[in-house]
């Protein structure tokens, strides 16, 4: 046979495993003979394949012990082909069968494009994802996926600058989180990032071939996303052309969401391509070495049996793929994929029949990966499902005892592990039936059943039957008759007195008419009341002394000997688990170590979910979490919450570990002249730092280009403002010199102020009023004082308060100007003015301090008190305050007008740079916001009460974030977070439980309604809920996602399937990029009073947190 025959042989049946091993994986089916029926009826065609098989319904027992790999080396000795699941037939690859050789030299006729790298993983005709939609199809059960809609980026780009030296995210343009997540975790390993940053593509005019048409674009893109990875100053960049080119390459639908696995595949056999192609292009005589071979591909050697032959085999792999399902943790995973079969004849001097084999490694990439299997295929429902069965893994992984030179140590130590566990298995059987003791349905505790006999039998013994006392003629209602005569005269101290409410001369076996005719009324827990004095539990009706003290002596000493059983029991156990934990500790199989440096997570179901990627921090020492745009800190504890699995619909997928005596993989680039570490910019080669640099002059642009737009919006608020300053100035001059105009009322809305009393009154408030007033006001104090002394009584301040155009503040003014009655009439308008202001402010600052329930809240009825608690300055305080005692409506008589007049006087004392009006105008301006919020607020809150959940919901919604933006501010300046909090968010769960019971209803109209709901209201706020990552928050998102995912198991119409998977990616997609919805609602008015009312009702009816479960 000739060298190239052998390779199309070898190929042919590598093809036809691999083929074996997808439709394995993708049916669930382990009976070769009847796969390859399969393939042989299909002519290869993988859907015809599956199609055949799901109708046959072949039910053959899976097997979970052990996972295989079929391997053979290729040419080039660079591909390998690795099964997916257990398989007890091994092919001979040095076999000579020239039937197995036509057929190889046909099939490889057929194959255009390179051999397989991973088993269950195809090439760029036959991509995995088109297979399972083919078999699910098939079954009725379709898995189509819309295109998620696109998060938009916030227009504002300081909310999408950089900082600092931040990782930068990559943003999700549909469908993509797992290109984000496969690319963060490669891009973190310093030695990969520079390889493709310092990648120069062959030299040539045009690509030569199909190969060079596609590989070197993408390696174009990818350098150029790395580089901006790099030196960005965006928080995030745009991955869209490097996507939209491995997009092209799967052959399917744009909407697509990929599996990381195949991605991964595609994207390692890309780049291996495009290296091999400047390795070649690159050697001197030499055999060309490819970086990516080097860094991710490792070998193993495979010894096996087939029918008493013996064969081995050395095979190259690169991402490791173990199964899950029947597993702990991941050490297990691994032995179970290392031996298959029967093993035992491999070890033996006897040829037997047996078949099997063992992988031992020989040579560990720097970089090693691992699949985890956690999809297979439910035959029943015709579609694939997630395994979320708990698997742990170790942050630091020893590799040694998988390594082909500690071979004959690891075959001992495992033999001894399995008869450890042999003994184990024969210890906890013995254990069991102590724990576990009887012979029906129930069992006990053999150390409880003797205790319970010990009790039955110390308990004191009675002659009476536990029925003979009770009286079955009794009258209803729980009285009783004459006792029944005892049936034991032994004992006649130990009969119980029987109660009687009736006489008792009525005998119970003669009722009257009365009793005869009344109606029974049944009263469980009273009518068949036992006597006081009977045993609450069942004891021995006759026991001597002697009999009882044997009884407790024997149940005592047997107690006693089966707590030690057990014991002993348990303690043997617990040190066969510490020898079998111990077993690879000594230093000698701990010399090949490798670090968890990231784990892929995958959230949700097999044909939806999310993919988002922990990478490890050496610089930093913690864990970091990528999840497209947003890149945050972590825990080793939020990784294992996450990523174990076993208890929520997330769990990892993919596993890298790094060799950790090879610390290039993670170390920094110095420069070769100076020693400093390379960083930013300076890691680029020339043209990327001109790329990075135009892109960087974009970003300043666009920031340069909205802080003109903003400076243009802040001078036309600016002109606006002064207009209508200059509008109300004439106003004012107009109303005063015609007092007969009709008074109209001023706004008053500003914000908070100082928190402390101004201790000396500025220049304007010492100096006396002009002189062309006083003279006026000297008329009017005059006419104030004869009025005052006439109608004291009948126009006290008190009598006015009832006046329904007093406002809260009007309400303060007044009744400090009538406390201040006996300084205006000794000392005139002006010391009563000071003696008004003062205790008006001591009266408001006492309202500041004060420690008020949420119902009571006196910042929504007097700014003053709002700008004390936040500290305003002094001369807004004081401004804001003359404002109020300036206002017309208090002209109503001739003292409070004489007082209104001192104050406008002041006014117009104050000099422009005594107050910043621009200052004072942000004061207000916030204080209306606060305003505005209060109203989003308990308008959303009421609306929750009427459980008018929709309309509720945007008013929380844009409270809570208005709110947020207050108390980034200052802690008085908004509202409870949590309080706001729980309500959006029990808004939200209260939603998709009325959404989620419409889709469950079937009916058309109903499933559109409650689908609308999710899409325009719930979906749009999971992001909201998301990028602040609060405990409460998350778990509200995982309940709301449980319940729409746990209809993926349950039988339905097809269309109602269909319109699920059309759903489920948009709810499962994790971005936490803000996606814009409704705009704000609009908000009703409502005068000072009447919002203070109606926002005290609401709050002490809702404003308190009530404690919150899962």
């Amino acid at each position: 046979m000739t060298v190239e025959q052998n390779v199309l042989q070898q190929h042919s049946q590598k093809h036809q495993q691999t083929l074996l091993n997808q439709l394995r994986e993708v049916t669930g089916t382990t009976d070769v003979q009847l796969l390859q029926q399969a393939l042989q009826v299909s002519n290869g065609d993988l859907a015809e394949a599956v199609a055949f098989l799901t109708e046959k319904n072949a039910k053959v027992p899976q097997q979970d012990e052990t996972t295989y790999y079929q391997t053979s080396q290729v040419a080039s000795d660079r591909y390998i082909s690795v099964g997916s699941q257990a398989d007890t037939n091994v092919i001979d690859l040095t076999g000579d069968d020239k039937d197995d050789l036509q057929r190889a030299i046909a099939l490889s006729l057929e194959e255009s494009s390179r051999a397989f790298r991973e088993t269950g993983i195809t090439d760029e005709e036959q991509a995995i994802s088109r297979v399972l939609e083919a078999s699910i199809a098939e079954n009725k059960a379709s898995l189509k996926r819309t295109h998620t809609e696109v998060w938009s980026d916030s227009p504002n780009p300081y909310d999408r600058k950089r900082v600092d030296t931040c990782s930068v995210g990559l943003k999700n343009v549909g469908n993509t989180c797992w290109f984000s997540a496969v690319i963060q975790s490669l891009f973190n390993l310093l030695e990969f990032q520079r390889l493709v940053l310092n990648y120069s593509p062959p030299v040539h005019d045009v690509p030569r071939n199909l190969k060079e048409h596609r590989n070197l674009p993408f390696m174009q893109e990818l350098r150029n996303l790395f580089s901006l990875m790099v030196g960005s100053k965006r928080k995030y960049v745009d991955p869209s052309r490097a996507v939209e080119i491995l997009k092209d390459a799967f052959k399917s639908s744009e909407a697509q969401q990929q599996d990381v696995s195949e991605f991964t595949h595609k994207l390692l056999d890309w780049l291996e391509d495009a290296f091999q192609m400047k390795a070649e292009e690159d050697r001197e005589g030499e055999k060309p070495k490819n970086p990516m071979v080097e860094l991710f591909y490792g070998r193993f050697l495979a010894v096996g049996v087939l029918e008493g032959k013996k064969f081995e085999n050395t095979e190259m792999f690169g991402q490791y793929p173990l199964q899950v399902n029947g597993f702990k943790d991941l050490h297990e995973c691994l032995e179970a994929a290392m031996i298959e079969g029967e093993i035992e004849s491999l070890h033996s001097a006897e040829n037997s029949a047996r078949s099997g084999q063992e992988h031992w490694f020989t040579e560990l990439p720097p970089v090693l990966t691992f699949e985890l299997s956690r999809f297979e295929f439910n035959q029943a429902l015709g579609r694939p499902e997630k395994i979320h069965n708990k698997l742990e893994f170790p942050s630091m992984l020893y590799m040694d005892r998988y390594m082909d030179r500690n071979r004959e140590i690891t075959r001992i130590k495992r033999e001894e592990i399995r008869r450890l566990k042999e003994h184990l298995t024969l210890l906890q059987q013995r254990l069991e039936r102590y724990l576990s003791y009887g012979s029906g349905p129930k069992r006990f505790p053999l150390a409880d059943v003797l205790q319970y006999a010990m009790e039955f039998a110390s308990s004191k013994p009675v002659c009476t039957s536990p029925v003979e006392d009770i009286d079955t003629s009794a009258p209803p209602g729980g009285t009783t008759g004459q006792p029944l005569p005892s049936q034991s005269t032994t004992e006649p101290d130990s009969l119980p007195a029987a109660e009687s409410s009736g006489p008792a001369s009525a005998p119970p076996t003669a009722p009257t008419a009365a009793q005869q005719h009344r109606i029974p009324i049944h009263k469980p827990f009273t009518q068949s009341r036992l006597p006081p004095d009977l045993p609450m539990h069942p004891a021995p009706r006759h026991i001597s002394d002697e009999e009882l003290r044997v009884l407790e002596g024997c149940l005592h000493r047997w107690r006693s000997e089966v707590e030690n059983d057990t014991r002993d029991l348990q303690g043997s156990i617990n040190r066969i688990h510490r020898t079998i934990e111990l077993m690879y500790s000594d230093k000698s199989m701990m010399q090949v170590p490798y670090r968890l440096h990231a784990v892929l997570v995958h959230e949700g179901q097999a044909n939806a979910g999310h993919y988002w990627a922990y990478i490890y921090d050496p610089h930093q020492r913690c864990w970091m979490k990528y999840n497209d745009i947003s890149v945050t800190k972590s825990s080793w504890e939020e990784l294992v919450r996450d990523s174990f699995g076993g208890y929520r619909n997330a769990s990892a997928y993919c596993l890298m570990y790094i060799n950790d005596k090879k610390p290039f993989l993670i170390e920094e680039e110095f420069d070769k002249e100076t020693g400093q570490i390379l960083s930013g910019m300076d890691k680029l080669p020339p043209d990327l730092k001109l790329y990075v640099k135009g892109d960087n002059e974009l970003f300043e642009k666009e920031i340069l280009e909205w802080d003109t737009l903003q400076a243009r919006k802040a001078q036309q608020e600016k002109l606006a403002l002064a207009a209508a300053a200059a509008a109300a100035a004439a106003a004012a001059a107009s109303s005063t010199s015609t007092s007969s105009s009709s008074p109209q009322p001023m706004s008053i809305e500003s914000i908070p102020p100082d928190n402390s009393v101004p201790q000396q009154d500025p220049e304007y408030m010492e100096q006396p009023s002009p002189t062309n007033d006083s003279k006026q006001l000297q008329e009017d104090t005059e006419r104030a004082i004869s009025r005052a002394a006439a109608d004291q009584e009948a126009r006290s301040p008190e009598a006015l308060l009832n006046a329904a155009m007093m406002t809260p503040n009007m309400q303060g003014v007044i009744m400090a100007i009538g406390k201040s009655c006996s300084v205006f009439e000794q000392s005139g308008p002006e010391a009563a003015f000071f003696k008004a202001i003062k205790l008006e402010y001591a009266r408001l600052l006492r309202f500041a301090q004060e420690d008020t329930p949420p119902e009571n809240d006196y910042r929504i009825q007097h700014i003053i008190v709002y700008f004390i608690q936040n500290q305003a300055p002094k001369k807004i305080l004081e401004r804001t305050l003359l404002t109020q005692f300036a206002d017309r409506n208090l002209a109503f008589d001739e003292r409070c007008k004489s007082i209104m007049n001192v104050a406008r006087a002041k006014l117009d004392l104050i000099k422009p740079e005594e107050v910043n009006m621009d200052e004072y105008e942000m004061w207000h301006q916030a204080y209306r916001n606060f305003r505005e919020t209060t109203i989003s607020m308990m308008t959303g809150l009421e609306l929750f009460q009427k459980t008018n959940y929709i309309d509720a919901l945007m008013y929380l919604i844009y409270a809570y974030q208005y709110n947020k933006e207050l108390l980034s501010k200052g802690l008085y300046r908004g509202h409870d977070e949590e309080l706001l909090g729980h309500y959006r968010r029990q808004c939200l769960l209260k939603l998709n439980e009325q959404a989620a019971a419409m889709f469950e209803s079937g009916e058309e109209a109903e499933v559109n309604t409650g689908l609308g709901i999710m899409n325009e209201l719930v979906v749009p706020c999971i992001p909201l809920l998301l990028i602040h990552d609060t405990e409460r928050d998350l778990l509200a998102v995982e309940d709301m996602r449980n319940r729409w995912c746990s209809y993926l198991g349950q039988e339905m119409e097809s269309n109602l399937q269909e319109q699920l998977t059309d759903f489920l990616p948009k709810l499962l997609d994790c971005s936490t990029e803000i996606k814009s919805f409704h705009d704000p609602p609009k908000l009703p008015t409502f005068s000072t009073l009447e919002l203070s009312e109606r926002f005290s009702r609401v709050m002490a009816a809702m404003g308190r947190v009530p404690t919150e479960g899962r």
